[in-house]
């Protein structure tokens, strides 16, 4: 049969017993899965994206610019519950992908969460970094050779977060929940002494007339629009682009299905709870990072803790400076996590070296091929310009929400028989604006972007020709079983 044509079976995909392919411990409860997404979504971005857009790009309408973000996210997040309720595997969009169209797209979605996830937890581990010695300097405290510090303390968060991953989930969840509420806490604490200092006159009538930049076109858009424009209604929509990727993460919800109890309903649950608590947390902030300040005052660098100074709030600044790099740890853990459950899944069905589909028996974690994510993060972090880089992580993401979005279209025609704990209403209404969504926000990402991502999957096709073809368990029918681990289940 013809690779392209070869697809997993649904009975392959999800257990009769179990309800996926189990060889991970059960651990997570259906408020775990809501942490697990908010330590995720909510990083350091929450305290300066809202800033950023008012001041460059969308003006107080930045307000709209989130609950736009936030509807197209929520699309995808449907889609996303209704596929992995059906399908509740860590292998998640690659797994649906193999199910619904076959291996070799299966591998192109794999190949676009390994650009998404891997690249994703060196960006965040040099962010951390970096505002980690901001905020030791915002006490006062001199710091010689910040750059060597910042590799330092690069190394030391990743190797620690790999070290928790790897010695199991009951371990990082207890962590998780720490420092997600702290991190709570911290965002708490902006919102209730920034409303104290709203003022509603900074809100305007939400609409600031449009502006063209003297900049050359960089996105898709912008060239078949043929300029560069800032605020009035493109404003808006152009930056719930860029306020769409702080969204991003609630999909590797989905990758904890197989070590979720009842994971048909609590993982769609999961999922859809943390994207609305996030997204309503990121409304509360932006509305009080532009009622304290106008959009023309706000300090690109640090919107928020500017803002609080300006209103005579000083100490709030160190409040900030604790929330984000609480946020930015429980993103690296919560990445590391998801990284591993695809790889391993992809390791299971033989794509990869299947060495790395070993579960622990010590830990009951896929210990091996965690480590193996953890050494390849701190290589990526500490000798290539990640920074530079970010993008390319949210084109792998988006990449994988069109095949999901898809995927619910086809598989309600393929496959009607399967059991759903969890249906998209309006289908296939739903999932096409969802699609539709997913490729705005596309457009509004770099050219350059685009063509280093084209060059990532050319590679990767290539690796899947030279090995991930041959080795995979669909060209080995006669094989006994395609997953021996199945002995390491609790």
């Amino acid at each position: 049969m013809s690779t392209i044509l070869r697809r997993l079976p649904p009975s392959e995909a999800t257990g009769l017993r179990t309800g996926a392919r189990h060889s991970l411990a059960e651990v997570y409860r259906p408020a775990d899965l809501v942490v697990l997404g908010l330590g995720v979504m909510i990083g350091a971005g929450i305290f300066s994206i809202a800033g950023e857009q008012a001041a460059t790009t969308a003006g107080p309408g930045v307000i709209l610019s989130f609950m736009i973000a936030g509807i197209a996210c929520l699309l995808a997040c449907l889609c996303y519950a209704e596929l992995s309720s059906t399908m509740p595997t860590s292998g998640s969009a690659y797994t649906f992908t193999y199910v619904i169209f076959g291996e070799v797209w299966a591998w192109i979605i794999g190949w676009a969460l390994i650009l998404e996830l891997q690249f994703a937890a060196a960006v965040v581990a040099r962010a951390w970094a970096a505002i980690t010695v901001g905020a030791i300097a915002n006490f006062g405290v001199q710091v010689p050779a910040a750059g060597l510090v910042q590799d330092v303390l690069v190394f030391v968060i990743l190797v620690l977060l790999t070290g928790i991953v790897a010695l199991g989930a009951r371990v990082g969840l207890r962590a998780l929940w720490v420092m997600v509420s702290a991190k709570l806490l911290a965002i708490g604490a902006v919102i209730v002494v920034g409303l104290t200092h709203l003022d509603v006159a900074n809100f305007g009538d939400f609409y600031v007339p449009p502006k063209t930049l003297d900049t050359a076109p960089a996105t898709v858009l912008e060239i078949f629009v043929g300029e560069s424009q800032a605020f009035g209604w493109f404003g808006v929509f152009s930056a719930a682009s860029a306020i769409a990727f702080a969204y991003i993460g609630f999909d590797i919800v989905a990758t904890s299905a197989e070590e979720t109890a009842n994971a048909p309903r609590a993982v769609p649950k999961g999922m859809i709870r943390s994207l609305v608590v996030a997204t309503v947390l990121y409304l509360a902030v932006a509305l009080v990072m532009v009622g304290m300040v106008s959009y023309t005052q706000i300090s690109v660098e640090k919107p928020l803790a500017s803002a609080f100074r300006a209103v005579g709030v000083d100490w709030m600044v160190h409040v900030i400076d604790a929330g984000a790099v609480l946020g930015l740890t429980t993103v690296i853990l919560v990445l590391i996590v998801g990284q591993t459950r695809v790889l391993f899944s992809m390791a299971r069905d033989g794509l990869i070296p299947r060495r790395l589909a070993t579960v622990s028996r010590r830990y009951h974690t896929p210990t091996r091929v965690t480590l193996v994510i953890g050494l390849v993060a701190i290589v990526l972090a500490e000798f290539v310009p990640v920074l530079t880089m970010q993008q390319l992580v949210v084109i792998g993401t988006l990449f994988a929400f069109a095949f999901v979005a898809a995927g619910v279209i086809v598989m309600r025609r393929r496959m009607p028989h399967l059991e759903r704990g969890f249906s998209v209403p309006l289908s296939p209404l739903l999932p096409a604006l969802s699609l539709l969504a997913t490729l705005w926000l596309m457009v509004n990402l770099r050219v350059l972007t685009w063509a280093w991502f084209a060059l990532w999957m050319a590679f990767g096709l290539l690796v899947y020709l030279v090995y991930g073809r041959r080795h995979s368990l669909l060209a080995r029918p006669s094989a006994p079983s395609r997953h021996p681990h199945g002995r390491h289940r609790r």
